[in-house]
């Protein structure tokens, strides 16, 4: 089974709009077809910013939202990144490199190409989610 891990923007696109990030999580992570890689510091990410009241208003978000969390909660592997990096500029960003390292995820899936301009991570492919898509099942078939 694939690793991956997500990017804070791919899971708020999930709820946003019906694209790549929706699919990735509803069709191939909620029904584990892939293994959610999480660590506290980007589950605790997640929240606070599905949390925002901007998104308050859009329809069922907030229910939506709960109910994914929770189920990352019980399928999620959780890592606690041992070392600590700069690489990425806006250095949020580096926790999601540090889990990939922790983890050895295949792949960290983002819509954030201005910071990740890198291809690969050690062994972690950064893809977006159309790439992620679109790998998963030319892999698959």
């Amino acid at each position: 089974m694939q690793k991956v891990i997500l990017d804070t923007n791919v899971v708020v696109s999930a709820f946003i709009t019906r694209s790549y990030p929706h699919y990735i999580i509803f069709d191939l992570v909620l029904d584990e077809y892939v293994q959610i890689c999480l660590s506290d510091a980007l589950f605790d990410e997640y929240c606070e910013v599905l949390a925002r009241p901007k998104f308050a208003e859009i329809a069922d978000f907030s229910s939506n939202t709960r109910i994914v969390l929770n189920r990352f909660m019980s399928i999620a592997k959780f890592f606690e990144p041992t070392i600590r990096l700069d690489i990425i500029k806006d250095r949020n960003d580096n926790k999601l490199l540090e889990l990939a390292d922790e983890s050895n995820a295949d792949f960290l899936i983002t819509g954030n190409s201005v910071d990740f301009t890198m291809t690969h991570y050690k062994n972690t492919r950064i893809v977006s989610p159309r790439v992620f898509w679109e790998t998963y099942f030319i892999n698959r078939y």
